[in-house]
């Protein structure tokens, strides 16, 4: 994938942030990416654990496919799904919108999935901290944008 994709109409050629979600940003894809990262998984598996329509699937997996998210191999009669190096990298980012979530989208004791280690303990809350360590806010950076 690179930035002059033949075709491509980026929402915002020069933003990461606009440019990942026209990658990865529809509903789907993410809960594919999601359910991705518990292990290679079937057709059939992603559309018996996201309820998902066929054609939808088939759409969104392609599309991850082709740009580079998952790959594919052939296994009997069916294909199997794996994250790429690139879809490992979108761990962070899942679990950023997951804490996001926990914060956010639950009431207070309402039932939740949780995020664990293999030891079981839960995943630390992420922040973005500076270069020296200083916890980072939306008051304490900013875009230097492309002219």
């Amino acid at each position: 994938m690179t930035d002059t994709e033949p075709g491509r109409d980026w929402t915002d050629p020069t933003c990461p942030v606009a440019r990942t979600i026209d990658l990865v940003g529809d509903r789907w894809s993410l809960l594919i990416v999601r359910d991705a990262m518990d292990g290679p998984a079937s057709f059939t598996e992603f559309h018996r654990r996201l309820g998902i329509a066929r054609n939808i699937l088939s759409d969104r997996l392609r599309r991850l496919v082709d740009h580079g998210i998952l790959s594919t191999t052939p296994s009997g009669r069916r294909h199997v799904y794996k994250l790429t190096g690139a879809g490992r990298d979108l761990f962070t980012a899942i679990v950023a919108l997951r804490q996001w979530g926990e914060r956010h989208a639950f009431a207070d004791g309402e039932p939740r999935s949780r995020l664990v280690d293999t030891e079981g303990r839960p995943v630390a809350e992420l922040r973005p901290h500076g270069q020296d360590g200083t916890p980072l806010t939306t008051d304490a950076t900013h875009v230097e944008r492309v002219v």
